[in-house]
């Protein structure tokens, strides 16, 4: 199923929709309409609503108050966070994101057991219908835009750690012919190659689009509205991020001058009340203002501030060079080396982006120069004054779970006074109570802000970040952008986010094919040089196609002919089986002919009746004895097919 039609018509209609958590109310009276076709981006804060609204389309949450009505009968696909561990293909667990197809090959089988040739004709059309032969290739190619290698697709997802069957699950929902597909933060597993095929794919993708993401770029590329949450409101706005950010301001701007214009005329009014309200002269009409302040809507003061407040400090010193590696062998112990010859200068002040497929070396090379990960070969210097951040998503792992924040930072800082340590702690949005909940409570979210002010609280002056907005919502990966233009010492970054990217690195390098090298150009430039490289690909499958084609005659009546004979067995215990049935069917056909006659069961006719029941018993026996042996045959070939096609 896919929303091919060009005509625009209602899809999701939310109308008064108020939704709580716990007695907290997330937003209330929101009303607004989602058509068909349209690419909807939902943002705003960490908990204010949007993975909830997502669970009333999945009809997994009914809202408190109002209504939510969608058409019946729609494909609605989700990416499912569960990471299974099961034995099956990558390449057919995809597939099985298709469920339409899947129940057509079920029913296909059922039929040719049945030997039911009109049906199976009929379900062999609807599956060339929906593009059933093609599923295959779709799955493959949805695999091989995510970073699945060719010779990856035929493992089983157990053999894949969590972050790859994540990306598996994500192909799965792509796989499926939905009218409406949900997506909730799905960049948070991908490299930037990955995000940007992603973002290429549902670009063109032909049906409803709701998309929770914090990546600014990804969302400004693909979605036509946007749907923000905040202050218990959601509204939405037509056009892509960049446009709601410029209608927010002006609309933000417009209310507080509404707010501080209210805010004049309440306090002429009260002051008229608190002058005369002991006169009686003039206590009708202050009794008159005091009934038109509790009538008077308040306007909300508008909060365009931030709720993070953050900086890093100067660092204490900044030597030159920070850290150096000579001739480095970086890899793991007991296999081939990921990058066998690394020679890198880091200076005070360089700020790096590291660009490259997954699986390249990137986090590899920052876990070298943060000294988790030992060289095979080579040097690494570090000066006498490095003071090192590093950001890891292994890191959110390695808190203290039954621990607080406060917690936390009193084990690196035992002099300092909680006072001083919550209000560090407040600039990443910990206040009041929070501070003292165990992290194991933390969303992803918050357990990547802890992180990050643990970083800023040891004043580093060399920044090593792998991912670091994964989990963050577009306010902190501001927060984080403006905090990061105003470090003074040196970072390494590995992002997809491309924001982030442009806004703090001043120099990229591509790690690829086991180098690190300079990158001479822009984001741009390498989302060029990645469409070039997928071309060059392309041509050289199709090479490699074209050159199987041009196999002489003679090779593929040989090979013909092997195959042939391989399968003989089989085909002869078919025909065999296939011939007694026929003779089987034509004997029964004629006794019960002869059972219908009336005179046979005269007591004259006993002896020939009992004959007639004897050979009947018996031809039955030999239909049914044909009718199993043709069907092992038929499974034994089906197998032997199968075996040679996946070859």
């Amino acid at each position: 199923k896919t929303c091919s039609q060009n005509k625009r018509y209602p899809m999701l209609n939310f109308r008064n929709i108020t939704l709580r958590r716990g007695t907290r109310i997330l937003f209330s009276n929101a009303t607004f309409i989602i058509h068909n076709r349209q690419k909807v981006g939902f943002t705003g804060a960490n908990g204010a609503g949007k993975s909830s609204l997502f669970a009333m389309v999945k009809n997994e949450l009914l809202p408190d108050e109002g209504d939510f009505s969608m058409p019946p009968n729609l494909a609605v696909a989700h990416v499912a966070q569960e990471m299974p561990a099961v034995n099956t293909s990558a390449l057919d667990y995809v597939i099985d994101g298709d469920m339409e197809l899947r129940k057509l090959q079920q029913l296909i089988q059922y039929a040719e057991l049945a030997q039911d040739g009109f049906k199976q004709a009929e379900l062999h059309q609807a599956l060339d219908m929906i593009g059933g032969y093609s599923a295959t290739s779709r799955a493959a190619e949805l695999l091989d835009g995510l970073g699945f290698k060719a010779s990856q697709i035929h493992q089983p997802v157990s053999a894949f750690s969590g972050g790859w069957r994540m990306r598996l699950n994500l192909a799965q929902a792509l796989m499926c012919r939905s009218d409406i597909l949900l997506l909730d933060e799905p960049t948070n597993h991908l490299d930037l190659d990955a995000v940007l095929w992603l973002q290429d794919w549902l670009i063109h993708y032909a049906g409803t689009l709701l998309l929770i993401s914090h990546d600014r770029d990804f969302l400004d590329s693909i979605v036509d509205h946007i749907v923000h949450i905040e202050q218990g409101l959601a509204c939405c706005y037509t056009g892509n991020y960049s446009a709601f950010e410029r209608m927010r301001a002006e609309k933000l701007a417009q209310q507080q001058s509404a707010f501080q214009k209210q805010q004049r005329e309440i306090a002429h009014i009260q002051s008229f009340i608190n002058r005369f309200k002991a006169q009686a002269t003039k206590a009708r009409q202050a009794q008159s203002r005091i009934k038109a302040l509790e009538r008077m809507e308040m306007i909300a003061m508008a909060h365009v501030d931030s709720p993070f407040n953050f900086t890093f400090s100067i660092p204490e010193k900044l030597p030159n060079p920070l850290l150096t590696l000579d001739s480095a062998v970086i890899g793991y112990k007991n296999s081939m080396p990921i990058l066998p010859h690394v020679t890198l200068n880091i200076a005070a002040g360089d700020r790096i982006g590291l660009l490259g497929a997954n699986g390249a070396g990137k986090s590899s090379l920052l876990k070298t120069l943060a000294g988790t990960l030992p060289l095979l070969q080579g040097k690494r210097l570090e000066a006498d004054a490095l003071t090192m951040g590093y950001f890891a998503q292994h890191q959110l792992e390695q808190l203290h779970e039954n621990e607080s924040p406060l917690w936390h930072f009193q084990q690196k800082d035992k002099q300092a006074s909680e006072k001083e340590l919550r209000h560090i702690l407040g600039g990443f949005d910990f206040c009041g109570d929070k501070v003292h909940e165990p992290v194991k409570l933390f969303s992803g979210g918050e357990k990547a802000r802890l992180v990050l002010a643990l970083i800023v609280y040891d004043n580093p002056n060399l920044l090593l970040l792998d991912e670091p907005t994964n989990h963050l919502d577009l306010d902190m990966c501001h927060a984080l952008s403006i905090a990061l233009q105003d470090f003074k010492g040196a970072m390494i970054i590995v992002s997809h986010d491309r924001h982030l990217l442009r806004a703090v690195t001043d120099t990229l390098l591509l790690v690829a094919d086991g180098c690190v090298q300079p990158f001479d150009g822009d984001l741009d430039d390498y989302r060029v040089l990645l469409a070039q490289q997928k071309r060059l690909r392309d041509t050289s499958e199709n090479y490699k196609v074209a050159k199987n084609e041009t196999l002489s005659r003679k090779d593929q009546r040989k090979q013909d002919a092997e195959y042939r004979q391989k399968q003989k067995p089989w085909l002869d215990a078919l025909k065999k089986a296939e011939k007694i049935m026929d003779e089987c069917l034509h004997d029964q056909q004629m006794i019960e002919k002869q059972l219908a006659d009336e005179t046979l069961y005269m007591v004259t006719e006993k002896a020939r009746l009992k004959q007639l029941l004897e050979q009947k018993i018996s031809i039955d026996k030999a239909l049914e004895e044909a009718e199993i042996t043709w069907l092992n045959a038929q499974e034994k070939l089906d197998t032997f097919d199968l075996a040679a096609k996946l070859q």
